[in-house]
This record gives C-alpha cells, sequence and structure tokens, in this order.
C-alpha cells in the first residue's frame, strides 16, 4: 500500500480534506479531526492528513486543560483501545490504526498508540508515516536511545529528510556524553545524506543505478552492506568471513583490517577486535585520528557489554555497576584528551572533549574547549549551546543569555535544535529575573511545538497567574 498525495486520493475524499482544513481554521478542532480521521480510515497512506490530525490533536491537547486537568485527562479510557489495537494489528493494522488514533484524539502523546500507529504503517508498507509515528514519539521521549535510533534508522529507510534524525541523534549525544552507539548511527545517516546530496541515490528517480556508478559491481555489494545501520547477524558473519579470506592474499590490507576489527567489536567479539587495532597502531594508521576514535568506541563498547554481563542478583550488583560506569567516564575523559593532545587542530575532538568536561561538572574546562570548537561551523551552533549552558551552570546568566541569542541568529530554520537555544535561553532570562523576556522564548516555542519539553507548564501557568 503506497503513501499517497492529495492528487492521488479519491474525490470524495479530497472533498472531505477539504472540509476538514477549514474546519482547522476555523479552529473548529473538534469537527476537524472527526473529517480527518474519516479520511485516514480509508486512506491510511494519506500522510498530509495525518500530519495535520496530529497538528489539530495536539492543539485540543493544549487549549483549556492545565494542571491537575490536563494530567486526569491524559491517556483516560485509552488502555481498552490500545489492547483492542494490539489484538487486531496483526490481521488488519489499518484498523489498528485507526483505533490509535482515536486514542491520540484524546491523548496525543500516547506512545503505547503511537508505538501501533508506527508497526501497523510498516505492516502496510507506510515508511514514511512509520517514521512521523516515531519522530512525534522521539520529541515525547528524546532521551530514549532505542527509539532516537531507531527513528533516526527508519527515516534512512524511508528516503525521508535524514538532517532530523542526525539532529535528534546530536541531541541526545549532547544531553548524554559520547556514546558508541549514538555516534555509529550519527555516522552512518550523516553518510545517508552525503549519498542523498551527492545524487548517488538518482536510482529513486530512475536516472540512475548506484551500482551502475561503481565500475566494480561486486565492490559495490560490499560498500552496500557495509553501510547499513544494522547489520543482522548472517551480513556481518558473512563480512567477517570475507575481509579473513581477503586478509589471508592481502595481509598488508588496512582499510579491510580496521573494517574487520570494527566487525569485532559490534559483534562484541573484543579480543580479536584489540588484536586488529593493536596490528594497526603499528602502521601509518597510527596517526589516523579516525583509528584513535573507533578504537576508543569499541573500548566504551566494551564497557557497556562489560556491564550487560554483570549478574542483577549479585549482592553488590549497585557497586560493580557504579564501579564500571565510573571508569568507563575516566575513560572517555582520558581517551578524548590524549586524541586532544595527539590532533591539537582538530576541533571536533575538542567539542567531544568539551562536552565530557560539561557531563563531568567541569564547566571552566568545558568553557575552554568550547569556545575553541565553535570555530568548527560543523560543530559551531552546538558547540555554543553547550558553552551557554556552561555559562549558566556558573551563574553567569548574562554571559549564557547572550551566547544563545549570537547562535539563534545563526540558525534561520526554527528546528530541534534552534528550540533547544531558544529554550535555553528562556532558562537564562528567568534566572535573570527577567520573567516577561523568557515567557517570550517559551510562547514561541509553544506555538510550534506544545510538547517540547514543560513549555506547555510553562506557558499554562504563566496565563493562569494573569
Amino acid at each position: 500500500m503506497p503513501e499517497k498525495a492529495i492528487n492521488e486520493i479519491p474525490p470524495d475524499a479530497r472533498r472531505l480534506f477539504t472540509k476538514a482544513s477549514e474546519a482547522a481554521q476555523r479552529e473548529n478542532a473538534d469537527y476537524a479531526i472527526t473529517l480527518y480521521c474519516q479520511i485516514l480510515e480509508k486512506e491510511p497512506g494519506f500522510i498530509e492528513c495525518r500530519r495535520l490530525l496530529r497538528a489539530e490533536q495536539q492543539k485540543k491537547a493544549g487549549a483549556g486543560s492545565t494542571g491537575f486537568f490536563k494530567k486526569m485527562m491524559s491517556g483516560a479510557g485509552s488502555s481498552p483501545q490500545i489492547a483492542k489495537a494490539k489484538m487486531i494489528i496483526g490481521k488488519s493494522p489499518a484498523e489498528a490504526m485507526a483505533v490509535a488514533e482515536q486514542v491520540l484524539n484524546s491523548d496525543p502523546n500516547s506512545l503505547a498508540a503511537l508505538r501501533i500507529v508506527a508497526d501497523a504503517a510498516l505492516s502496510l508498507e507506510l515508511p514514511q508515516t512509520a517514521a512521523f509515528a516515531l519522530e512525534t514519539m522521539v520529541k515525547i521521549s528524546p532521551k530514549d536511545k532505542a527509539l532516537v535510533i531507531e527513528y533516526s534508522e527508519r527515516l534512512a529507510a524511508s528516503g525521508g529528510d535524514t538532517r532530523s534524525g542526525e539532529r535528534a541523534l546530536q541531541d541526545l549525544i549532547r544531553t548524554s556524553g559520547y556514546d558508541g552507539d549514538l555516534n555509529q548511527a550519527l555516522k552512518n545517516l550523516s553518510a545517508r545524506t552525503t549519498m542523498d546530496e551527492g545524487g548517488y541515490n538518482a536510482a529513486a528517480s530512475g536516472k540512475a543505478s548506484f551500482r551502475d556508478m561503481l565500475k566494480n559491481k561486486e565492490e559495490a555489494v560490499l560498500l552496500e552492506q557495509q553501510s547499513r545501520i544494522v547489520k543482522n547477524e548472517s551480513v556481518a558473519d558473512r563480512l567477517i568471513a570475507e575481509y579473513q579470506t581477503r586478509l589471508q592474499t592481502e595481509p598488508d590490507n588496512l582499510k579491510i583490517t580496521r573494517e574487520l576489527a570494527k566487525l569485532y567489536a559490534e559483534k562484541n567479539q573484543f579480543p580479536e577486535a584489540f588484536a586488529l587495532f593493536e596490528k594497526l597502531k603499528t602502521t601509518e594508521m597510527a596517526n589516523d585520528p579516525g583509528l584513535d576514535r573507533v578504537i576508543g568506541e569499541a573500548t566504551v563498547k566494551r564497557f557497556d557489554f562489560d556491564l550487560q554481563q554483570l549478574n542483577p542478583l549479585a549482592a553488590d550488583h549497585a557497586e560493580q555497576v557504579a564501579k564500571l560506569a565510573a571508569d568507563k567516564a575516566a575513560f572517555q575523559l582520558a581517551d578524548c584528551q590524549k586524541r586532544v593532545e595527539k590532533y591539537p587542530t582538530d576541533l571536533a575532538f575538542k567539542f567531544e572533549l568539551g562536552v565530557l568536561y560539561f557531563n563531568a561538572g567541569k564547566f571552566a574546562e568545558a568553557i575552554a574547549e568550547l569556545q575553541k570548537a565553535q570555530q568548527n561551523p560543523h560543530k559551531k551552533l552546538a558547540a555554543m549551546n553547550y558553552l551557554g549552558q556552561c555559562y549558566a551552570k556558573r551563574k553567569m546568566y548574562d554571559f549564557a543569555a547572550r551566547t544563545f541569542q549570537n547562535a539563534i541568529k545563526e540558525r534561520a530554520t526554527f528546528d530541534d535544535e534552534k528550540k533547544d537555544l531558544v529554550y535555553n535561553l528562556g532558562l537564562a532570562q528567568e534566572a535573570m529575573g527577567k520573567k516577561e523576556e523568557a515567557i517570550e522564548q517559551f510562547k514561541l516555542i509553544y506555538e510550534l511545538d506544545i510538547s517540547y519539553k514543560d513549555v506547555a507548564k510553562k506557558v499554562d501557568d504563566y496565563y493562569a497567574a494573569q
């Protein structure tokens, strides 16, 4: 079932869509929602209609219901409907989506209902609809690592705007610190964006095939498998076997050696991975900053793997977890410090070190690194965002506000990155006692995304106090 544009739906559905849009313009949310739902029951692949429905659901949820009343209404009566949708999703995914939308009509932030929409959309082969559901989920739970990675993967698979996935990953990396899985997902998605912008995916338009752009078709297949965001077991095992065979005849092929080491690390075969990394450190790759980063990521992954292997029933489980977590954080900081010393002109490493210092509560040290990192055009806004937060942590709110304001001027599009900057500016102004200026920042976000952090509560409380 392909997704459809407005010119691809039947005339009667188009007429209904016009009525729904007119109702929305008149701010008759209830009628608009009813009509949008009727259209989607017949045309579940009409993605524009679903986006407009979601906007009306959010608008209705944000209007006239605040504080305790909103909490009481959120999810009210949705459990039986969720259970029903889960029961029928296998046999009738379109019907399950319709039931989930009924839940979202009263609780647009229901993760359970959005999950049903996403899963049902995949069953119906509606990749953009699935990605849109995941996008909404990420806005509600931006710190859910698995969800953010899933969203980025779904965007890549659906041919959607991969930059929004990159921003979601970058936001989580900024708040949670260095994470091998997140960094790998960001690399993969950035590579996909580059391919899209470079015209390598012209096959979608029928103009060219990526394989045809490469002389060696066998190498093209291998490249596709290497760049898959999630390598399933069979692909990973096949690549390992192939690389092992090639290294028998090409023992000095450093690229293959590094790729094999990365695959070993992905499969938690750390002795094999680090044996190859040690070999690479004795070659000309020893001065490759990319190798140092890969080794660091593999080491962090090993820490995460060791954490998973701990016995949760052990009497000292909490102490073991705390020790490993502390060791992991100490390694990340020390490893990044070494890379910054080894590659003093690499501003991306300075940004990474600044973030690690920030997460460790070393704000003065973080400021020193982030001030330099903002000279990197690819890291400028992210560095300024962290820099402003560092000033705020040190109660230098005038510095913080000025930094956020300068960063906001750099970003024309009101995307997630700009939302974060505007929100942080509001917090700084709030801390300075400039409540009217602060609420104006929160209202800017409220108008576009009522579900962003706690802006709804801040704005609702402001008006309630008038």
